[in-house]
């Protein structure tokens, strides 16, 4: 039972003195109330919460210590797992990413409290909200940080104000010019180059997989029949070698692109369509 690991606090010492689990545990205990399963995923399961000093909604976050597989460094010498750290950096100055207010560090698990908007993106409202998702991509790719997992299940939106979050960085990974050669993420999104050469760059993926969630988002399904090995309608070059993502548009060239000041159900339409500049 997770409330029983998380809540049930262990006894101080013979000495007296309480442990930094225990601690905070105890502060975890005092500033929020755990409720129900969101859901789980490969990094960690997802609870419902409530803050005790406003009642404000949260989302409480549980990783297993031996689920986490990278590490990193917070500003202040802190190590943690790379989640935190890369959340760490995008959480401010841009309203369309995630906030953590706050994390632990329990002897078995971390706890990521983050901010709980009201509801998932409906498909109905995606031409409005597809801007706030590239707003949120350039900001992270501005703090050097790489989601890796863009897809519907990965946006939240708040109901009351439109306002749109970008969740989930357990996959994340710093920026880097230089080819990846190891996969995170969802491998029904990942780009053509993966499948045939298994490797990728990191913004060249970033604008496949936003074209995927635009036509997820709208026409309600994943384009490609058979999932990640169907590409109908995508034109690689002769040799299948990823210089073809040197016609993908750059993350400038989508907020610039026409299409997003009319309509994207017409974005759409070109994302899918054979021997477009969406490759």
């Amino acid at each position: 039972d997770l409330t029983s690991k998380i809540y049930d606090l262990p006894g101080p010492s013979a000495d007296g003195r309480v442990s930094p689990a225990g601690i905070a545990q105890e502060a975890l205990k005092e500033r929020y109330r755990l409720g129900s399963l969101l859901g789980t995923g490969g990094f960690g399961s997802v609870f419902s919460g409530t803050r005790l000093a406003d009642g404000a909604p949260v989302a409480i976050k549980y990783v297993s210590r031996d689920r986490v597989r990278f590490w990193g460094e917070l500003p202040d010498g802190t190590r943690a797992p790379l989640e935190i750290v890369l959340l760490a950096k995008v959480s401010t100055g841009c309203a369309a990413v995630i906030q953590l207010l706050e994390w632990f560090e329990l002897p078995s698990c971390f706890l990521l409290v983050l901010e709980r908007p009201d509801g998932f993106l409906p498909e109905e409202e995606a031409r409005g909200l597809f801007r706030q998702v590239l707003e949120a991509v350039r900001h992270r790719s501005s703090c050097g940080v790489l989601h890796r997992d863009i897809k519907p299940g990965n946006i939240l939106l708040e109901l009351a104000t439109g306002q749109l979050k970008l969740i989930d960085f357990g996959c994340g990974a710093f920026l880097q010019d230089t080819a990846y050669t190891q996969f995170a993420g969802t491998l029904s999104h990942s780009p053509p180059e993966w499948i045939h050469h298994q490797c990728y760059h990191g913004e060249a993926a970033t604008i496949w997989s936003l074209g995927l969630l635009l036509y997820q988002l709208v026409v309600g399904k994943h384009p490609f029949r058979r999932g990640r090995r169907s590409f109908r309608g995508v034109s690689c070059s002769h040799d299948g070698s990823p210089k073809a993502t040197l016609y993908r548009p750059s993350l400038e060239d989508v907020f610039c692109d026409p299409r997003m000041q009319d309509t994207l159900i017409q974005g759409v339409q070109q994302v899918t369509a054979p021997h477009n500049t969406w490759h």
